[in-house]
């Protein structure tokens, strides 16, 4: 039997024969250059019609969360556009080309987040390519590690900032004027938003400030009917870890500190943003949904 996002499984041995060598690639890296390969759904998830009719875009889509998260909105029924870097292009392509063979209408945006005129065009492009917008999915991020202030450049400082928090704030702004009543944005925060690693002092702060804005803006937007939630990843395997995210000596135990003992898989992540942008979770706004193998947060 194939296994999908319903299968009963024991979530202790899922993945238990992935197990990342240590291996730096330089920034931004691509999925596909990674010797272990993250799970991206692309063999398992099964859509169930969730999202039919929707029209969604996903900054950072090309690669780890936000394309598993893409992949499962073009099996659920949705338009999908994805945003990536301009030199992620090989795995933005090859994501596209799995949605489009489920039946979805694709569009690749390539840019750089840190641009407000390129957050903006995203939602017009959107908007102009499938007619409307009422999925927004705030992704895309930039972590880079480093466990000395001292060494912390102010310029690492600033992209992050932009890229993590600014970007948010922009394609929100951008997004409302165009989002119906029901629909939804979702910001992707991190379990370093509560419990930070000392050499993740910028990516951290951001993640935090991402939980804040989140939960203000949901009750903002509440009356207009657009209901805003966060998802908070644990330690995910993506191309973002090997990319300078993690030292290198630790790519080889990540995750393992975690209840489950071991690292997760983007295509955990995908059924928490599925959740969050469809009808299913009318009520539920300003939530900040946890899928961190078990590690206890506020």
């Amino acid at each position: 039997m194939t296994r999908d996002q319903y299968t009963f499984t024991d979530p202790v041995a899922l993945y238990a024969g992935i197990e990342p060598k240590t291996t730096h690639m330089k920034e931004p890296g691509l999925d596909r250059d990674l010797r272990d390969q993250p799970d991206l759904g692309e063999d398992s998830y099964r859509g169930t019609g969730r999202l039919t009719g929707r029209k969604a875009l996903i900054t950072g889509g090309d690669s780890g969360i936000g394309a598993a998260t893409a992949i499962a909105f073009a099996r659920e029924g949705a338009d999908v556009a994805i945003s990536y870097l301009p030199e992620e292009e090989p795995d933005a392509q090859r994501i596209a080309q799995i949605m489009r063979d489920d039946g979805a209408n694709v569009l690749t945006l390539p840019g750089d987040l840190k641009d407000v005129d390129y957050c903006r065009s995203l939602i017009d492009a959107t908007v102009d390519a499938f007619g409307g917008l009422d999925i927004l999915v705030n992704n895309g991020g930039k972590q880079i590690y480093n466990d000395d202030i001292s060494t912390l450049s102010d310029e690492q400082f600033d992209d992050t900032f932009k890229t993590n928090v600014y970007a948010m704030f922009w394609l929100t702004k951008a997004a409302v004027e165009h989002m119906p009543p029901g629909s939804a944005i979702i910001n992707t925060t991190s379990i370093q938003a509560y419990s930070p690693s000392v050499g993740l002092v910028d990516y951290a702060t951001t993640k935090a400030a991402i939980n804040a804005f989140t939960k203000a803006i949901a009750q903002q937007l509440a009356p207009k009917g657009i209901r805003a939630n966060a998802v908070a990843p644990g330690p995910i395997w993506t191309v973002l870890q090997p990319t300078h995210g993690q030292p290198e000596e630790k790519i080889e135990g990540f995750g393992e500190d975690t209840p489950l003992g071991r690292m997760g898989q983007p295509a955990e992540l995908a059924p928490a943003f599925v959740f969050l942008a469809s009808a299913e979770s009318s009520y539920v706004l300003g939530e900040t949904l946890n899928v961190n193998g078990g590690r206890p947060t506020p």
